[in-house]
């Protein structure tokens, strides 16, 4: 701009030229109304062409503020590339604090930030550098749900956790000669303490309290007035009766069983001696010795069949209470090789709840009667048609068998029956009678004396004790005379065929 404020604008050909052109015709009147329009309607001028270009003179307020730049540039070209600097900066900081994420900003609820203008771009850039978002939208078509917060974890209240830390109880052994009054004293119990508690018990519960062995548990919990809160009779390591008392006195009974872990074990011996020493040599205790006796003893006689070089074997179950051994279980299946024989067994409980034991062709092993009815020692005398008798010194037929055992050895009832007879009867001495439906009796004489409650009518199950041994009657000692009928003929007890027992 010269002193005397004209401005002289040159509009030279090209690019510039033509970015007129397509605003206004090419002319000293077009360039002159455009020129007007930008500047204002107050600015005065002329223009004249030279060449190519063309210069217009124009009259300016001093105090108008240009809007040309010194190299030519429009004003408003300087405000757009303001503005696009402010964008490309809001933007690159947006871009910068979604890196870590890889996506795009959320709100803390989990709602996309909106990014529609400059403002909120800003918004959003500010926001995002001083508060992390909590969660990120990721940029996939189809985004994943977060997946839901854990919940925690429940805890016990502190108050049962006090009441935990604080129960002390007390334990008390069965010594010999304890009784339970005696030991709820030592526990600080009185003894209508001890009244009140066996009052609410039922009978099997008192039963089992009053019956104590050495070696036994008791376990005290007292209230804090010194009452009795709680009561644990440990009786073996299965079985614990437990009692829980309220503070005015009422008692509730708990049975609580432990149930073992039962393992297959098995086992086999051949006799050289006995049955015991084989099955000892062999693993087998005397309990489940006896169980295979029993098993087989209705078609075995252990005490007189056994020989040298017999054999059997055992499947059977070893109980484990955490981790160790607490005895042994059930005989699951067992064999018994004798004289070349084989009998089998094998364990089976019927739907019905009954467990018994059957043969391979699914016969019971059970027989209607048992080979012998008493534990004997020895046989003293058999079945025998042309005996001499040992008191009368004359032939005289033993038609039953002698089983020598000490004097008071029980005496079974070897079936299942009715007491037709109880009493003294010759020679026989103290005699019992049993019949076993129309076609079976079987007799018991030379007792000492009868159980309790046989007498005449009475009926009678298969091992029930029926008398005790003795030599009453014309006897030179304690031994059990044994007589075994069919149909009112003896037969030899030691080698008759048993019938089946009843499916």
């Amino acid at each position: 701009m010269n002193p005397h404020g004209r401005m002289p604008i040159t509009c030279p050909g090209g690019m510039q030229n033509a970015r007129l052109q397509r605003q206004a015709p090419a002319t000293r009147h077009g360039h002159h109304d455009l020129l007007t329009r930008r500047l204002g309607t107050d600015s005065v001028g002329s223009c004249k062409r030279q060449g190519k270009s063309v210069t217009c003179s124009y009259n300016i307020r001093p105090d108008y503020k240009s809007l040309a730049t010194t190299d030519g540039s429009p004003g408003r070209l300087r405000r757009i590339g303001w503005f696009l600097f402010g964008a490309v900066f809001s933007t690159s900081g947006l871009l910068y604090a979604l890196q870590p994420g890889e996506g795009s900003a959320t709100t803390e609820t989990g709602q996309p930030l909106p990014l529609a203008s400059s403002e909120a771009t800003t918004s959003v850039s500010t926001r995002i550098r001083t508060q992390r978002p909590t969660s990120v939208a990721l940029a996939n078509p189809a985004p994943e749900p977060l997946p839901a917060p854990r919940e925690p974890e429940a805890r016990p209240p502190a108050v049962e956790k006090a009441d935990v830390e604080t129960e002390k109880w007390h334990e008390e052994s069965v010594a010999r000669g304890d009784s339970l009054a005696r030991i709820f004293e030592r526990a600080g119990l009185s003894a209508r303490t001890l009244h009140a508690l066996l009052a609410q018990a039922d009978g099997k519960q008192r039963a089992a309290l009053r019956r104590i062995y050495p070696g036994q548990r008791l376990r005290f919990l007292l209230a804090d007035d010194g009452g009795l809160k709680a009561l644990e009779f440990i009786e073996d390591r299965l079985h614990t009766l437990r009692v829980d008392c309220t503070p005015s006195g009422t008692c509730r009974f708990e049975r609580q069983v432990k149930q073992p872990d039962a393992v297959p074990r098995h086992a086999t011996a051949t006799i050289r001696s006995s049955l015991f020493k084989a099955a000892r040599k062999a693993g087998l205790s005397d309990a489940l010795t006896m169980e295979l006796a029993g098993i087989f003893g209705w078609d075995i006689d252990f005490a007189l069949d056994i020989r040298e070089g017999d054999r059997f074997t055992v499947l059977y179950e070893e109980l484990y209470l955490d981790g160790e051994k607490i005895g042994n279980g059930e005989i699951l299946a067992a064999e018994f090789i004798n004289r070349g024989r084989a009998y089998r067994a094998v364990r089976y409980t019927d739907p019905s709840g009954r467990t018994d034991y059957y043969d391979p062709e699914g016969r019971s092993m059970r027989k209607a009667f048992l080979r012998t009815p008493v534990a004997f020692t020895r046989i003293s005398s058999r079945f025998s048609l042309g005996r001499r008798h040992p008191i009368l010194n004359r032939i005289r037929a033993h038609k039953g068998v002698d089983y020598a055992a000490p004097y008071g050895t029980p005496v079974k009832a070897t079936g299942d029956g009715k007491v037709v007879f109880a009493g003294r009867k010759g020679g026989y001495g103290k005699v019992v009678i049993l019949r076993h439906g129309s076609r079976y009796s079987t007799l018991y004489a030379h007792l000492s004396r009868y159980a309790r409650g046989i007498r005449s009518g009475r009926r009678v199950r298969q091992g029930q004790v029926i008398g005790y041994v003795g030599q009453s009657g014309l006897a030179t000692g304690p031994h059990l005379h044994y007589e075994f009928r069919i149909n009112g003929v003896h037969r030899n007890p030691l080698t008759v065929r048993l019938p089946e027992a009843a499916p």
